[in-house]
């Protein structure tokens, strides 16, 4: 159940996100789906930088903030997709940008995410 809610609020975020890029960008690149996975690598990171530090987060608390929220913001078919139409249109450029820059600056926002928990 605490999964299940978790991943309700993630797909509504994702949802509410998405809608906003699709009404006020105008754009080839799969902007929301980049900006929605990128927020969602930093939040893993800060969340398991936290329940490294210790008894902060209980096992269910992070389950829920994991699995639930971040696995219903996140989403490797929808990133999945955008790759496969950039690339059925040919726009390879920013195929390679979308697919690179989406897995580079993923890992890139898990390190962030949990080096800032380091710090504190």
């Amino acid at each position: 159940m605490i999964v299940g809610l978790g991943g309700f609020i993630g797909t509504v975020a994702r949802f509410l996100i998405s809608r906003y890029f699709q009404v006020n960008v105008t754009s080839v690149f799969p902007w929301s789906t980049f900006i929605v996975n990128i927020v969602g690598c930093l939040l893993i990171g800060l969340i398991y930088g936290i329940s490294e530090k210790g008894d902060v987060l209980s096992p269910e608390i992070r389950l829920f903030l994991t699995v639930g929220i971040c696995g219903g913001f996140t989403t490797f078919s929808t990133f999945s997709n955008d790759a496969f139409l950039l690339g059925r249109d040919q726009d390879w450029l920013r195929f390679a940008l979308y697919t690179s820059l989406s897995l580079f600056i993923g890992l890139l926002a898990v390190y962030i995410g949990r080096f800032i928990i380091k710090l504190t």
